[in-house]
């Protein structure tokens, strides 16, 4: 069964307001996700805290975006991209 992408209406206004060329390499590592969301490159982990129901995968070296999974309807969601100053502040 091939996954469901979905983002919130979050994610969708930070991804227009990031820099082209983060768009750019965001869009390569979700092909790599879709093919395998353990790739090794896109370092995926789950989150702790208050964001302990996510999980991240690397966008490149400061940029991160977080997603949380739906098992049930084999669905992705990604809530949230940024720096990762921005994404873990306290």
């Amino acid at each position: 069964m091939k996954i469901k992408i979905s983002y919130s209406n979050q994610f969708i206004k930070d991804f227009k307001n990031t820099p082209f060329e983060i768009r750019v390499a965001f869009k390569e590592r979700l092909e790599i996700f879709i093919k395998d969301k353990f790739n090794p490159t896109l370092n995926n982990r789950k989150l702790n805290g208050k964001l302990k129901n996510y999980r991240s995968i690397n966008i490149t070296g400061n940029w991160r975006a977080i997603f949380s999974e739906n098992d049930k309807d084999e669905e992705i969601i990604f809530h949230l991209i940024g720096t990762h100053s921005k994404l873990y502040k306290k």
